[in-house]
């Protein structure tokens, strides 16, 4: 298994993709055209030929027996530059009574743009089948997630300061979401599902256009919906429990439609960041070390070539790693050239 930067033919395989992800997954429609143009933009944006704010670095997790795509995920250079980014902010408003000598604290919605200008890790998703920590699929998760850290290390004079991940709501057994039907439903005249298919396609100004400009009372939503802010979906817990392990937090914000909470960090302090290190590639002759649970993480330096894998070992004391021959071809690399790895065991 290997991580590589998208490519023009992925496209078949891209969609299918998108027809597992389910009802919240707003950055990944099924729209054959949209797509189309993501995968442009995301090609332009590993050649350098966009400019860094505007750049989507999407990635794919590919069997190489197969061919197949298991997975994928993306990094966004900076969210909000060219649509309006928004958010729901956690706020508390205070009053008081000296008549009747009361104090009351009240929970609140404001509707935000506060993270315009950050950095954004989207777009994760690992198929059914390639999930779990059975035979030769086991951390597949843990890989789409923890490669975009040494993505973002590498090439660290792209990003800015924050980066921030929208995390999935939370959806009843009919798929509904409490928090939608209570709230949202209420300002657009849209199901939830035409509303994030909208919002997956990039088309936001309705939010800001019909959403209300004051405070929401959060006492005033049903219990249900209120139980849903800054909870996240069943299937998005291990993303989180990554996420966490990295240094990112829940700050108060949450997503407009489903209540799910984003989390966020400075890039300087997460740990994948801090911890990851560049190393000189030696190769040696030989069948590829028997399987174990992965513990290294590295990724080439090529931003137009990417590839990021599972290795058996780590850097030595000079800092060059040795790898096998399927390692160094997995990872487009030969001996000279430099890698970025990670032991993600390390601990903070």
């Amino acid at each position: 298994m290997r991580i590589r930067a998208i490519a023009k033919s992925d496209l078949d395989e891209l969609q299918a993709l998108a027809r597992e992800t389910g009802v919240g997954f707003t950055s990944l429609p099924d729209n054959r055209e949209f797509l189309a143009e993501k995968i442009e933009l995301a090609v332009t944006a590993f050649e350098q030929r966009s400019p860094a704010d505007r750049r989507n670095y999407f990635f794919v997790l590919e069997d190489e027996d197969s061919g197949e795509l298991a997975g994928c995920c993306a990094i966004e250079g900076q969210v909000g530059r060219e649509v309006p980014f928004y958010h729901y902010r956690l706020g508390t408003l205070a009053h008081s009574s000296v008549q009747l000598d009361l104090h009351r604290t009240i929970d609140t919605l404001f509707l935000s743009s506060d993270h315009t200008g950050d950095a954004e890790v989207a777009s994760l998703f690992l198929r059914p089948q390639y999930r779990g920590e059975g035979h030769r699929h086991q951390r597949n998760g843990a890989l789409l997630s923890m490669m975009r850290w040494l993505f973002i290390a590498e090439f660290r004079d792209q990003f800015p300061d924050k980066v921030l991940a929208e995390m999935r709501g939370v959806f009843d057994e009919r798929g509904k979401s409490p928090f939608w039907e209570c709230l949202g439903s209420h300002f657009f005249p849209l199901d939830f599902d035409e509303a994030d298919r909208l919002t997956g396609l990039g088309q936001k100004s309705f939010i800001g256009e019909l959403m209300p400009k004051f405070p929401i009372y959060t006492p005033f939503l049903s219990n249900e919906a209120r139980a849903c802010i800054g909870q996240v979906h069943r299937h998005t817990r291990p993303a989180l429990a990554m996420l966490k392990k990295e240094g990112l937090r829940w700050e108060g914000f949450i997503d407009i439609f489903d209540g799910g909470p984003t989390v966020e960090a400075y890039i300087d302090d997460v740990r994948g960041v801090r911890k990851s290190r560049r190393c000189r590639v030696e190769v040696h002759t030989g069948s590829e070390p028997p399987a174990a649970r992965p513990r290294w993480l590295a990724a080439s330096t090529d931003m137009a070539a990417f590839r990021a894998a599972w290795v058996a070992g780590g850097p030595n004391e000079d800092d060059t790693i040795t790898l096998s021959e399927q390692e160094a071809q997995r990872l487009g690399v030969v001996a000279g050239d430099a890698l970025r790895v990670l032991d993600t065991e390390e601990t903070p």
